[in-house]
């Protein structure tokens, strides 16, 4: 990952991977504990399946063979970076921590980071499942709120740029970078990108919706 990133969006954190003007470094992140049991199944979302597979990312955001998913970055539990977050303004500190993003009462995660070398490009796609429909939307209530926080203070055009929330989604875009979040029944979904279009996070949230079971 060593390679000069087309993109020059501030901020974008895909687990531990984060793209800080015009420049692509992998920083240290620390994994929250594994979550107790073996079934991927709760009331009926499953993480893993609700997510699109690398063909179907490829289709959509027109990369091809040259998307790759991230070795270390597809994984089941939420990442926090501390080394960051303890530098950032306490309202901002969600960007570089997925437990306050997402919060504490997450009953199973699920989140894959793809590159592109070859445009500079990240993408990522991300679910959090909770144990009814309640905590899911108290936990985006929280986020809306963080963000808000976030927005009003004096890194808020850095960390946060644009933003628009309603009763089920939120964008964040700073700079050429963006964050999508929709709640979804009892699931918080997430598209992070950086050098794709919105539309291409438009399109990937539109079909993690619809792969939801109804």
């Amino acid at each position: 990952m060593g390679q000069s990133a087309k993109v020059t969006g501030p901020l974008l954190l895909c687990g531990a991977l984060l793209v800080v003007a015009a420049c692509t470094r992998v920083v240290g992140g620390n994994a929250m504990p594994a979550f107790a049991g073996g079934a991927r199944d709760v009331n009926g979302v499953n993480v893993d399946t609700i997510l699109l597979d690398q063909s179907r990312m490829r289709a959509i955001t027109g990369a091809g063979e040259h998307l790759t998913i991230i070795p270390s970055m597809d994984g089941n539990n939420p990442v926090d970076v501390d080394t960051l977050a303890e530098t950032t303004p306490l309202a901002c500190r969600f960007i570089y921590s997925e437990t306050t993003t997402f919060g504490p009462d997450i009953a199973r995660f699920h989140k894959t980071t793809y590159q592109d070398p070859p445009d500079g490009a990240l993408i990522s796609e991300g679910a959090a499942a909770y144990r009814d429909v309640d905590t899911a939307r108290h936990a985006f209530s929280a986020l809306v709120s963080t963000v808000g926080n976030c927005a009003g203070g004096s890194a808020g055009e850095l960390f946060v740029g644009d933003w628009k929330a309603d009763s089920s989604s939120l964008h964040l875009g700073p700079g050429g970078c963006g964050r999508d979040y929709r709640v979804v029944s009892l699931a918080l979904l997430e598209v992070t990108f950086c050098g794709f279009p919105q539309s291409v996070s438009d399109i990937v949230m539109t079909n993690i919706v619809a792969n939801m079971p109804k």
